[in-house]
């Protein structure tokens, strides 16, 4: 039983270097808390000035979900997907049994760039199916009535949200919202008490369940909660994000979300033979690209599930 709690998740830096030479600012995993519901990565990278160029990569047993909030990225994969992405706009890609993807900032010299990152692990129904991706330029919206105030705002990115639901593919029951509250608003978000919830500042201030929060903070706040109370003095961009908990215990490392280190394994043995130009062809090709990513070395023990301490 997971029950309430106000947990601040903070968001730790790491570079990411390489052809990307950019850092990122990385809330899950958490060393206490592997997923949010299915949730089980958030990176937010900017606000900057640069000029991104992630070269082909692999993932599986997961969806990529990509929120811009400044600039425009274009995306390429291994299924033929050429797609650029906006703000208010939607990219979801499901990796399933294997896929490949780039990502590259518009032009050719540095731009004003600012987005959220986040992996959606799959469940064993859909984790070895085929890949596919979405792109979701007319998300529904809805009103949410303050308490003190004007009226908040949600955008209903992923999943089911005050009985709203996104468009987008999912395979586990969740939510992701952004949610936009004015300045001097009070207003309470309607939530599921079956499902773990958090709430990320992205902009401005806020209070979430009495808690001030820092920027780029993640608010945990367990299950058994019918709602929560938001507030702001000067207005707050805040991105929420649950579901129902995950069951199964994940394997994580470099782009892949297995059950076992042997599953690991074997998918950075096929990357690299494919990159060498052997067979198996799991991944795939990305049109435009000559070079990959490759795999990083394993580490010299074995790779565990990533256990929840709350």
């Amino acid at each position: 039983m997971i029950g309430r709690h106000r947990l601040v998740l903070e968001p730790r830096e790491v570079p990411l270097g390489g052809v990307r030479n950019m850092n990122v600012l990385r809330v899950l995993p958490h060393r206490n808390l592997p997923t949010i519901g299915a949730w089980c990565f958030l990176d937010r990278f900017g606000p900057a000035d640069t000029r991104m160029r992630v070269e082909p990569h692999p993932h599986i047993g997961l969806q990529t979900v990509t929120w811009p909030l400044v600039g425009e990225i274009r995306h390429r994969d291994s299924l033929g997907s050429d797609a650029d992405l906006r703000r208010g706009q939607l990219n979801l890609m499901t990796a399933g049994n294997g896929i490949s993807h780039s990502e590259y900032s518009i032009g050719d010299e540095p731009v004003p760039l600012d987005a959220l990152q986040f992996w959606v692990v799959l469940p064993e129904s859909a984790r070895h199916g085929d890949g596919g991706f979405e792109r979701h330029t007319d998300l529904p919206r809805l009103a949410l009535p303050a308490a003190d105030g004007e009226d908040a705002a949600a955008t209903v990115v992923l999943g089911e949200f005050a009985g709203i639901n996104s468009p987008a593919t999912v395979h586990t029951p969740i939510v992701g919202a952004e949610i936009v509250v004015p300045a001097g608003t009070s207003v309470r978000l309607p939530l599921r008490d079956d499902w773990e919830h958090a709430v990320m500042l992205v902009e401005g201030d806020a209070a979430v369940a009495g808690h001030p929060m820092a920027l780029n903070d993640v608010l945990y706040l367990g299950d058994s909660r019918d709602d929560v109370e938001v507030s702001s003095a000067s207005g707050a961009l805040l991105f929420l994000l649950g579901g129902e908990p995950f069951a199964d215990e994940i394997v994580m490392w470099w782009n892949f979300a297995g059950r076992s280190h042997e599953e690991i394994v074997a998918a950075r043995d096929d990357w690299e033979a494919e990159s060498a130009g052997r067979s198996p062809d799991r991944f795939g090709a990305v049109e435009g690209h000559d070079a990959r990513i490759p795999a990083p070395p394993l580490p010299d023990v074995r790779l565990m599930p990533r256990g929840r301490r709350l």
